[in-house]
């Protein structure tokens, strides 16, 4: 019986089928290499080991049944998985099913009646006229009777008194039911007479305030009589709308303020109370540079943006939750699935890593949003924020941009332009939700969340040297901005639940 060869001889064996002289030399010097260091060798002359070198009883009997056995395992624990998956989905969809067959059926039942409804009601002109005809005939075939046919003319005579007898009572009592049914009907005239009336007066009192409006703006700005009729007009039309969104009109700075008058928006009140009105404006006044007040121009650029980043803000907030709910979730539903590649593809978040994308998908603190803006883009008086909408400066090399005035002859790079200021600030954040420099900013905001503590933009400013070339001088800049305008004040303010609608007409 031929001896059963070990690993390590059937290397050596092999060696010697391939004519390896480097291992035959060791041999014939009987020095003992190991294993691995035959395989070194062979793997250097390029010569392929088998796999059936490597098996061995114990594997053969024990380790590869054990692992067969549990991928089976898992393949039946997914089979039915899958089974139960497809068993909820036939369950909902037979639900649906059910629910749209039973609307259905109430919906031609409905239909039915009605067709035989309208089929009853083309069947009583014609019943009518049966009915006409067979008295008609009846009483016609009566009166050629009596005059054809002897009858005795007492007989004929009682006949005829009691048939006008008949007709008078009829008419007589036809006649009184026409006339308590006038009657009632001559009473609803006389009352909804008033009632046409009240409208007109309503109207009349409405227009009135409309009329005076435009001439208080009129007075404003006599001179220039062609550009007020191009001028949006402010007109509060409703008290409770749930936001409002201003178009690209060309607004000028007057006109923004006496919106913000009007509307009752002020940024003492969003201190105090901690909501903001959802005013989205889409671009910055082109003449906000004009405000001689240092103040209020600062105040109006915080009016204008202030909404824009709590909106996106509150976004990220409602998708944080729910991705809090679906990664607790044992099985998802394809919507729940596609929802979760989408936001994957969105963070950029590879091998669907859904605490990576918990640590990414979070907002960014009012505060620094802010001061960002107002540093980028020179409280909305830059070229790039009035041009292209860019409120914070983010470069590009291959979308639409706009070039730097004092950009050097060796670079290429431009300033994103956007259609909307809201598409910036989205744009904004995602930048610092998932470029590779500010990992620092995201690692330090999960800590504090891990903590259980608020998001304050002083905390965080430090982690944004790479945001600009000048780095520490950078970070140290917003905190100068955010501590002198004092835009902590606004890190937990919301959008409130209604607004007064106030609509620009060109």
């Amino acid at each position: 019986m031929k001896k059963k060869l070990s690993y390590r001889d059937k290397l050596v064996e092999l060696a010697y089928i391939y004519d390896v002289k480097e291992i035959k030399d060791y041999e014939k010097s009987r020095k003992n290499l190991t294993s691995g260091q035959l395989e070194l060798i062979l793997k250097k002359n390029k010569i392929i080991i088998p796999k059936d070198y490597k098996s061995n009883f114990f594997r053969d009997t024990f380790v590869k049944p054990i692992s067969k056995a549990k991928s089976n395992l898992q393949e039946y624990k997914e089979e039915k998985i899958k089974a139960k998956n497809r068993f909820l989905r036939k369950a909902e969809n037979l639900k649906y099913d059910t629910k749209r067959n039973i609307n259905r059926s109430i919906h031609n039942l409905w239909l039915g009646l009605g067709k035989i409804g309208l089929n009853f009601l083309n069947i009583i002109p014609k019943l009518g006229s049966v009915i006409f005809k067979f008295f008609g005939d009846l009483f016609t075939d009566i009166f050629n009777g009596i005059y054809n046919q002897q009858i005795d003319p007492k007989k004929a005579r009682n006949v005829i008194i009691g048939f006008f007898v008949i007709v008078f009572a009829t008419s007589i009592t036809i006649s009184g039911i026409n006339y308590f049914s006038n009657d009632g009907t001559a009473i609803d005239v006389q009352v909804k007479k008033p009632e046409t009336k009240k409208p007109d007066l309503k109207k009349e009192a409405v227009k009135k305030p409309e009329v005076k409006k435009p001439e208080i703006k009129k007075e404003k700005k006599q001179p220039q009589v062609k550009k007020e009729a191009k001028k949006p007009e402010i007109k509060v039309k409703r008290k409770d709308v749930n936001e409002l969104i201003l178009p690209d009109l060309n607004l000028k700075t007057e006109t923004v303020l006496n919106l913000f008058e009007d509307v009752d928006y002020k940024l003492s009140e969003v201190r105090a109370e901690k909501l903001v009105k959802p005013i989205y404006f889409t671009q910055f006044p082109k003449d906000l540079e004009t405000i001689q007040s240092t103040k209020l121009k600062k105040e109006t650029f915080i009016q204008i943006v202030l909404p824009l980043v709590v909106a996106e803000n509150e976004r990220i907030i409602e998708d944080r939750e729910k991705l809090k709910v679906l990664s607790e979730k044992k099985y998802t539903t394809d919507l729940e699935k596609q929802w979760l590649r989408q936001k994957l593809l969105e963070y950029k978040v590879k091998k669907g890593d859904l605490k990576e994308l918990m640590t990414r998908m979070d907002i960014i603190p009012t505060s620094i949003a802010l001061a960002q803006a107002a540093k980028e883009s020179g409280w909305g008086t830059s070229r790039f924020a009035l041009e292209g909408n860019a409120i914070f400066g983010q470069w590009t090399w291959s979308g639409q941009g706009i070039a730097p005035l004092n950009r050097e002859s060796d670079k290429n790079h431009k300033i994103l332009k956007f259609p909307i200021l809201r598409a910036s600030v989205k744009a904004y954040q995602n930048n610092l939700n998932t470029h590779k420099s500010y990992k620092n900013f995201r690692d330090k905001r999960q800590n504090l969340r891990e903590k259980k503590k608020k998001l304050i933009g002083l905390e965080l400013t430090d982690t944004l040297k790479n945001y600009a070339q000048t780095g520490s001088e950078y970070t140290k800049k917003l905190n100068q901005i955010i501590l002198q305008n004092r835009l902590t004040d606004f890190e937990l303010v919301k959008l409130v639940g209604s607004v007064k609608q106030v609509e620009l007409s060109s």
